[in-house]
């Protein structure tokens, strides 16, 4: 098997449909619009019959690419698909150490592209782009007609060139041009952070994703939370969907006894491989990490890698999880490279616990279930409409779901703009010193963003880990 290749990742988006058609070759040295495809023949008569009688002309390559698209459709797998040359650089890139761009998250709000924030340190915030700026132009075009995703490529380009944006920024209520050179974004996985309750010191530690580089910074992290004396360890993987299989393993073996089982590989024909952890020559992981208690936080976003790391835990008890039951996608995926410069992804395996337990569908179950306050669920974005008292929309909706959850009273939140909600905007605008009036604008929901993620900033809000805490703190004396 080739380790590296291996992915156990929630992949959430929307699967082009294609020609279910069986390919044995992709005809890459025929002359476009004629030649075959493969040695099937009615794929050849399919191809003609296109090619020759269709009222709208298709490239024989997008023809072939809707085929492959649809061999992998058609296993009716959502985590088999076909990735063409563009998606398979981005898929890598998403799980490497570092990301060619600007750094900057772009977003699409009513039509309008625009900018969410730039990274701190970034080439963005060096040349100076804000929240709220709309893209209006890149390299000279303007953006009719193009995706989200269309707009992240055209701003994506190799290191070291420049890209142009007309951006309209309107604080200003004007349009500007910014030049910002691409360059290398680092892709930081892993944080930490010691926490002391009542003289214990507990040792925080984020995982957002199971990337290449994550074993090591997993290896920075841990070390440093034991250098400053942390007694116990809280390992966040909430939201985590999950990545590449030998980085689980590798982190796994910082936590386990070397020669442990710490979850089985099961193929197509039920034959079973265990996955056991190995003394690592790579990465030098302080030893009392053996040792330590462990609280794993996970929610319903927790997938796949993240989900072999909890149920390793759990079964081998060596943790306790906390939070709520995880996603459960128990699949492995291979990813093989294609002539055409795509590649194919293909559940080939399944993934078991240590007690041959299959959680697909059913996820890894919380030892202690606790509920999280809502606004650390729920996705904070930016608005650039306006909406007053009669208006009806998700937007509105949004607004409320906000203010509720801050603490003030509106009446409904099904995204109607009544009296009550008009009355709510109007106490947080003066509570947060902007304009008092009664509308959702920009200024509104811009001071309102930054209230929620000030609250969620604040540890004492968050109740999961609270409660793992709690667990800790109440294990660690019982000692």
């Amino acid at each position: 098997m080739q380790r590296s290749r291996f992915l156990l990742f929630v992949i959430l988006a929307v699967m082009a449909t294609g020609v279910f058609l069986i390919l044995d070759g992709c005809g890459a040295n025929e002359e476009r619009g004629t030649g075959t495809a493969s040695t099937f023949p009615v794929i050849d008569e399919a191809l003609g019959v296109i090619r020759d009688k269709g009222v709208y002309p298709v490239d024989q390559e997008l023809l072939i690419e809707g085929a492959l698209r649809g061999m992998a459709d058609v296993i009716g797998d959502p985590y088999s698909t076909y990735l063409s040359q563009d998606e398979a650089a981005a898929h890598r890139e998403s799980l490497a150490g570092e990301r060619i761009g600007i750094g900057a998250e772009v977003t699409r709000s009513n039509g309008k592209f625009i900018i969410v924030a730039p990274v701190k340190g970034s080439p963005s915030e060096k040349a100076g782009l804000q929240p709220y700026d709309e893209i209006v132009r890149i390299d000279g075009e303007r953006l009719e007609g193009d995706s989200l995703q269309d707009v992240v490529q055209r701003i994506r380009g190799k290191q070291g060139t420049t890209v142009t944006m007309t951006i309209y920024r309107p604080d200003l209520n004007k349009h500007l041009e910014v030049a910002v050179m691409r360059d290398a974004i680092p892709v930081k996985t892993v944080s930490t952070e010691i926490m002391e309750v009542r003289g214990v010191k507990i040792g925080y530690i984020s995982l957002t994703k199971f990337a290449e580089e994550s074993a090591k910074e997993w290896e920075r992290a841990t070390n440093k939370l034991i250098k400053e004396g942390a007694e116990a360890l809280i390992i966040d993987v909430r939201g985590n969907p999950g990545g590449y299989l030998h980085t689980v393993g590798d982190i796994a073996g910082s936590l386990l006894p070397e020669d442990t089982v710490f979850a089985f590989m099961q193929d197509a024909k039920g034959a079973l491989t265990p996955l056991v952890t190995e003394k690592s020559d790579k990465y030098a992981y302080d030893e009392k990490l053996m040792n330590m208690p462990i609280v794993l936080l996970q929610d319903k976003g927790s997938a796949s890698a993240s989900e072999v790391l909890s149920g390793a835990l759990q079964a081998l008890k060596r943790g306790y999880i906390t939070g709520t039951t995880s996603f459960g996608k128990g699949t492995v995926q291979d990813i093989t490279e294609l002539s055409n410069g795509g590649e194919m992804k293909l559940s080939t395996h399944k993934w078991l616990t240590p007690k041959e337990q299959w959680i697909h569908g059913k996820g890894v179950k919380a030892d202690l279930e606790v509920t999280q306050n809502e606004l650390f669920v729920e996705h904070i974005r930016l608005v650039t409409e306006v909406y007053k008292d009669g208006d009806f929309h998700d937007d509105i909706a949004y607004g409320q779901r906000l203010l509720a959850g801050l603490g003030y009273s509106v009446g409904r939140q099904d995204g109607y703009f009544d009296e009550s909600t008009a009355q709510a905007v109007h106490a947080f605008r003066v509570d947060a010193k902007v304009k008092a009036d009664e509308s959702m604008d920009r200024v509104f929901f811009t001071a309102l963003k930054g209230k929620v993620e000030a609250f969620r900033n604040e540890r004492q809000h968050d109740d999961q880990l609270q409660m793992a805490l709690g667990y800790i703190h109440y294990k660690m004396n019982e000692k």
